[in-house]
Formats: C-alpha cells, structure tokens, sequence
C-alpha cells in the first residue's frame, strides 16, 4: 500500500472541534475543505456570527462550506465531488445521511467526548462530571447511521477530579480529540482502515441535550451531587437558585468539611460577587443550605 497524504473534509462547528482542525493543518495531510453550521446570530446584540471552526478556516485559508442540512440534491453533489479519503466530525450539530457517510473512501470518523458506549449522545462532557464518573476521555469512531453507535478505533482517557468544570474537561479533551485523529488518519495512510471494536450496547448510556432549566438547585439532593451539578453546567446553562429579590447564579463552589461553600454568584442584573456580599446585599439569606 503506498503511503500518500490522505484528502480530508473536516466537519465541525464548535471550539471544541478548533484543536482538531488546527492539528490536520499541521500534520501531512490535506484539508480540502470545511464543513460548520450557518453563522447565526448570538448573544445580547443578536449579532450574526460564524462558528469558531468557520472563523479558524477562514483563518487557515481553507474553503468553507454550512449548508443547512443535507436534504438537498446540490449540497449532496458538492460534497461528493470533493473525492475526499476521509472526512473527521467534531461536535458538528447535523445528522449526516447515508450518502455522505459513505461518499469518503474511507468514510466517516467521529470525535466523540467520551468513553464509548459510556454517554453517548449531546452533553458527555457534562453528564461524565455531574454523575460522579472518576474519568473521561475521547473515543475515535467509525460513523453510522445510529448515534454515537459505531465501531470504536482509538481511545484516551483523562482523571476527572473533585475540582474538575465542564470547561475544564472541555480543554482537555479537545486537545486529546487532535493528537488521537491523527494518529488513526497516520494508520490509515499507511494501513488501510484499521481494526475497530464493536461497541457493547448494554453497557451505554445516553447524555441528553442540556436545557437552562437543567441548572435549577435542588437543595434537597446531597451536598456533592449539588457540588457536581455546578461544576458540570459551568460555563452553560449554569446553575442557580431563587434568592430573596429574584434569581441568583452559582458560578463557582467547593465542598469542604461536608460543606458546600459558594464562592461566587451573581444576583440578575448585577455583577459577580462573593457569598457574603450577597448576603449583605440581601439577595441571599444566611442559612440557605
């Protein structure tokens, strides 16, 4: 077999999906083209704007592609003329169809935020924090039409501490996601697609999308798994409590001697603060534990 650089399609939309796409620039290979969902508006201005893999790309000098979805016969054709080897999917928010899973020579590989078939599904980042798991990691996968069900290549694992934030984690793994894709897309040039394992389906688990009412506190579960919550929907959806003059944000807490103390918050409409400011601020009363 000769050993060529290999012609790829990056699919992904997110900044977790920058590290990979910045790692196929810098190894042997070519990146034909990108791949991102349409620029959208966002935050409070409403202002239209693209994707950190578009804005990367576009960075990068690589031809930028969002179609809508893939019901179209002309996005199906323009991606099938790209004659790719292979195309890497990161965090890329579309379901793919048959057609362009199977348009790659090589077909689709998936970065995926987890430990499969552990958390399959759209917050595994989250989901590994907020029910006690000791680690995380990513799994290189071969893509089907099933979510986050294919045969799995290549794993790396990271520790999950009890200090460990979604965003934190998000990091780490993002960086993994890089160095493992192109240590497959290195095998699979020189090898041919390598051996993958059929994942065991009893053992999965399903990590649900996040919505904002996720992060309401429930004060009558225990101290660590409201310690786990915070740390699992911070930076989104966070979490937060009704306090004494409306809604109150836990950005940061720690659980010490049985405790959980909150270290900072911020009462709608004002900027952070520590506990005891809010308290003298009367947002919080002093015993809401």
């Amino acid at each position: 077999m000769t050993d060529q650089p290999l012609k790829i399609v990056f699919m992904g939309t997110p900044d977790f999906a920058v590290p990979a796409l910045r790692a196929l620039i810098g190894s042997r290979h070519d990146v034909i083209a990108v791949y991102t969902q349409p620029p959208r508006p966002k935050g409070r201005g409403h202002h239209v704007q693209k994707s950190p893999v578009h804005l990367t790309a576009e960075e990068l000098g690589i031809p930028v592609h969002h179609p809508l979805n893939f019901k179209a016969l002309e996005d199906k054709e323009t991606f099938q003329a790209l004659n790719a080897d292979l195309a890497v999917v990161a965090a890329y928010g579309l379901i793919l169809p048959t057609t362009i899973l199977e348009a790659p020579k090589y077909g689709c590989l998936n970065i995926h935020a987890s430990l499969l078939p552990r958390w399959r599904g759209a917050s595994p980042i989250q989901h590994a924090i907020w029910k006690g798991d000791k680690t995380s990691g990513v799994t290189i996968m071969q893509m089907e039409r099933g979510l986050d069900t294919g045969p799995m290549i290549l794993k790396g694992e990271t520790d999950i501490t009890p200090t460990t934030t979604a965003q934190e984690l998000h990091d780490r793994l993002s960086m993994i996601g890089g160095d493992l894709i192109v240590q497959v897309i290195e095998d699979i040039a020189k090898n041919g697609m390598p051996e993958a394992e059929t994942q065991d389906g009893s053992l999965s688990t399903y990590a649900p999308l996040l919505k904002k009412e996720d992060g309401c506190i429930d004060w009558s579960e225990s101290l660590q798994e409201i310690d786990r919550q915070i740390r699992a929907l911070n930076p989104w959806p966070g979490t937060w409590m009704e306090g004494l003059k409306g809604r109150v944000k836990v950005l940061k807490a720690h659980l010490a001697d049985d405790q959980l103390v909150l270290d900072l918050v911020q009462p709608d409409g004002k900027k952070p603060m520590d506990f005891q400011s809010a308290v003298n601020g009367g947002y919080l009363g002093k015993n809401i534990l």
